[in-house]
C-alpha cells in the first residue's frame, strides 16, 4: 500500500466509505491497487497516515504518484508555498514548469492562495506577487523574466463534481451511442440557450461547412437572429461555401434546392471568394449589398463576432481568414470572455482545438455524424463534453422547433 501510494489497508481502519469525486476514484481505481477512504482519524491511524506521507515525499517515485493525482484534486496534508522560477528566454518555460489543467486552480504566494485566472489546459502559470495575480499563459506567449509555477507543491486543483452538470444536462449519464434519444438532448440544450440568452450570458457556437452543404445554413441564420448565438468559430470552409450559397444557391457546385451539380459549379467557391476580395472583406462586402444572404450576413447584421482560422488546405482564402494559426488562437481566447455555453457542429478539428481552450465549467455540446469526434474531445481532457451523434440538419431544425 506505502508503494503505491494508497494507504488502503490504514484508511479502511477508520471507517471504510469512499470519499472524493467520482473521477478522482476512477483515477485512483485504474491506477492504483485500491481506492482511498477517510472517516473520522484517530491519532494513531493519523501518526500512521502522516510518516507514510513524508517517505513518499522523500521518494522521487512515489512522489510522482502524488503530483499526478494532484490534478484530480487531491491536496496535501500541510500547506506550503508554490515554487517560482524566472523564465530565461521567450516561447519557453523553465524545466520542471506546472502544466496546467481546465480545472478551476489556486497556488499559494506568500502564504496567500491566488486564484488562476484565464482556466487553460497544458499551459504554464504565470505569478505577479506584487500584483497578487497569477494566469494560465501558453507556451508560445512566455516572455523572458516573468515568474513560472515549478512544480505541484502549492498549487490546489478544484475539480468539477459530474453530478452538478447533470443537474442541467442528464443524457450526460451513458457514453456517447447513436442510440442516445435525441429528442431529450436537443430539450435540454434549447433550454440551456435560452437561459443564457436570458441571463445576458454569451453562446459560443463551433461550426463546419457541413452546416452550409446540408442546407441548414437558414436554420443558423434563424437562431443569430433570435440571439441564441453571440459567437461563431469556423474556418475558411464555412464562410466561403457560405457566399457561394448567398451569391449562386450552391455549396460545391451543388444546387442546394434541388441537389443538381450544375455546370461548372466547382468554380462557384472560388468566385465568391475572389469577389469578396475585391470588396475588400466580408463586412465591406454586406455593406455594399454584395452578400445579401446567408450566416456571414446575419452575424454582420447582428452584432455576432466571428473568429475564422484558416489552414493549408483553403482556397482563397477570405480576408478575414486568420492564416497565422498562433493569432487565430489568441483571437479565440480574447472572444471566449464570457461564454457560458459551446455548441460544437460538424467539425473535428476545430472543436478539438477550442475544446483545449475551454475551461471545464463551460458546458460543451458536440453534433456530429462521427462519434469518434466527440470521444477525441473527451480523450483530449474536455470531459465535460456531451456528445451527440446525428445529421447536422435534423439536430439544427429539431433545436429551432424547440427554441420557437
Amino acid at each position: 500500500d506505502l508503494v503505491m501510494g494508497t494507504f488502503s489497508k490504514s484508511f479502511a481502519s477508520l471507517g471504510g466509505f469512499v470519499a472524493g469525486p467520482a473521477h478522482v476514484i476512477h483515477y485512483m481505481r485504474h491506477h492504483a491497487r485500491s481506492l482511498i477512504f477517510s472517516a473520522s482519524i484517530p491519532p494513531s491511524a493519523a501518526a500512521a497516515a502522516l510518516a507514510a506521507l513524508d517517505v513518499i515525499e522523500s521518494e522521487p517515485q512515489l512522489r510522482t504518484i502524488i503530483d499526478a493525482i494532484s490534478d484530480h484534486g487531491a491536496q496535501p496534508v500541510s500547506d506550503v508555498d508554490c515554487g517560482l522560477e524566472s523564465a530565461d528566454l521567450d516561447g519557453a518555460f523553465p524545466e520542471g514548469f506546472y502544466s496546467s489543467t481546465n480545472q478551476r486552480t489556486a497556488v499559494r504566494v506568500d502564504g496567500a492562495w491566488i486564484e488562476v485566472a484565464n482556466q487553460e489546459m497544458d499551459c504554464g502559470v504565470v505569478v505577479d506577487p506584487a500584483a497578487g495575480t497569477a494566469r494560465c499563459v501558453a507556451m508560445t506567449e512566455i516572455r523572458r523574466g516573468e515568474l513560472v509555477v515549478i512544480g505541484h507543491r502549492g498549487v490546489r486543483v478544484f475539480p468539477l463534481e459530474r453530478s452538478q452538470q447533470r443537474q442541467s444536462f442528464e443524457f450526460m449519464n451513458s457514453a456517447v451511442s447513436t442510440e442516445k434519444p435525441k429528442a431529450v438532448a436537443v430539450r435540454q440544450i434549447a433550454a440551456e440557450l435560452r437561459r443564457i440568452r436570458d441571463g445576458g450570458g454569451k453562446a459560443l457556437l463551433v461550426g463546419g461547412p457541413a452546416i452550409i452543404h446540408t442546407g441548414s445554413g437558414p436554420h443558423l441564420c434563424e437562431l443569430i437572429r433570435m440571439g441564441f448565438v453571440h459567437r461563431l468559430f469556423a474556418g475558411n470552409a464555412l464562410a466561403a461555401h457560405d457566399i457561394e450559397q448567398a451569391m449562386f444557391g450552391t455549396s460545391l457546385g451543388v444546387q442546394l434546392a434541388s441537389g443538381d451539380i450544375i455546370e461548372a459549379g466547382h468554380e462557384h467557391h472560388l468566385r465568391a471568394i475572389n469577389r469578396v476580395r475585391r470588396a475588400g472583406g466580408i463586412r465591406q462586402a454586406v455593406d455594399s449589398g454584395l452578400i445579401a444572404s446567408g450566416v456571414m450576413h446575419a452575424c454582420v447584421e447582428h452584432g455576432v463576432d466571428f473568429v475564422l482560422a484558416g489552414s493549408i488546405r483553403d482556397d482563397g482564402p477570405l480576408p478575414e481568414v486568420i492564416t497565422d494559426v498562433l493569432e487565430a488562437q489568441r483571437q479565440m481566447r480574447a472572444k471566449l470572455a464570457g461564454v457560458e455555453f459551446c455548441l460544437m457542429i460538424a467539425t473535428t478539428l476545430h472543436s478539438i482545438a477550442v475544446g483545449n481552450l475551454l475551461p471545464a465549467w463551460v458546458r460543451v455540446a458536440c453534433v456530429d455524424i462521427n462519434p469518434s469526434t466527440v470521444i477525441k474531445l473527451n480523450d483530449r481532457g474536455s470531459f465535460q463534453t456531451v456528445g451527440i451523434v446525428t445529421d447536422v440538419e435534423p439536430f439544427l431544425s429539431s433545436l429551432l422547433r424547440e427554441l420557437k
